[in-house]
């Protein structure tokens, strides 16, 4: 049986770039996949020699890559002005009530009433002792005067009046002393309650306090976060960049050639014919006998 073969193939040119995108696949394929420079690359317990230097080789092409792509990293923006001030007024108003707990805790204790008392009582006690003896003395003097229009003066009468008088003085004197030391001592006793008081309140406002700092710190720390979360994001894309840059190269290649040998498609076709019987090939001959004798017999038996 014969067998016939038809091959369409394609330019060579197309050839040569499919030869040469199926030698960079294999190539590409024992290339060590790193996302670091050769500063952070370190042999591992286990690896040979030859896998620690197609590691170290890696390395070296992702930092020209790095270096190359500098242009392309993303970044990020920065705070905006009014986001650092807001930050900073923020930061500033935390714990400012501190200094308010602290006076107002001076103000309990038993000696607490020291702090508040007025520091014009002694001189208002003073003032109020002296006009005491002052009016004492114009009534000892009127009693004086009364012995000596009554013809009684220096004598026993007198003697027991004035005697009783300045001794109902002095008890006075002493009970005017001692008010005025316990109003004194009654104010300030109010004055250091009424503050304890006000820390009591402070105490209570406290945890709201404390919530409102925590809200608000951790507003900005979340803000800050997210900064931060940005900046690991863009250096993370860029070391993504040049380490995936290889294999997207090769995939557009890849792509491209495909595109090229698509219009260029290869064709093959066969056909087969089968070899004549030795029947045929008899009836074949003796046509092919009859026809050259027709063809000169005519022409004999013509002449």
């Amino acid at each position: 049986m014969a067998v016939t073969e038809t091959r369409t193939l394609p330019a060579q040119f197309v050839e040569d770039i499919g030869t040469d995108l199926a030698k960079q696949l294999v190539a590409q394929t024992a290339v060590p996949v790193v996302s670091t420079g050769v500063a952070g690359i370190s042999k591992q317990p286990g690896e040979s020699a030859e896998q620690f230097a197609a590691r170290q080789k890696a390395a070296e092409q992702f930092q020209i890559r790095q270096q190359s792509l500098a242009g392309l990293a993303p970044t990020i923006a920065g705070q905006d002005p009014l986001q650092q001030q807001a930050q900073q007024l923020a930061t500033q108003g935390i714990g400012s009530y501190q200094p308010f707990l602290q006076a107002a805790q001076a103000a309990t204790g038993p000696q607490a009433y020291q702090a508040y008392m007025s520091p014009y009582q002694q001189q208002v006690i003073d003032t109020t002792l002296s006009e005491f003896d002052r009016q004492k003395a114009i009534q000892e003097k009127s009693i004086a005067d009364q012995a000596i229009a009554a013809g009684a003066f220096g004598g026993g009468r007198e003697g027991v009046q004035r005697a009783e008088f300045q001794t109902g003085a002095a008890r006075e004197r002493a009970l005017l002393q001692a008010g005025l030391l316990q109003q004194g001592f009654g104010q300030a006793q109010q004055l250091a309650s009424q503050q304890y008081g006000q820390q009591t309140g402070l105490a209570q406002l406290l945890p709201g306090l404390q919530g409102t700092d925590i809200s608000r710190l951790g507003s900005l720390g979340a803000l800050n976060q997210a900064q931060e979360q940005a900046r690991l994001d863009a250096q993370r894309e860029a070391a993504r960049q040049a380490t995936y840059l290889p294999q997207e190269q090769l995939d557009r290649y890849t792509g491209a050639v495909t595109g090229i040998m698509g219009g260029y498609p290869a064709a093959f076709q066969s056909s087969n014919v089968p070899n004549p019987t030795p029947l045929q090939t008899a009836l074949g001959f003796g046509a092919t006998a009859a026809g050259i004798y027709g063809g000169l017999g005519g022409k004999l038996f013509g002449n």
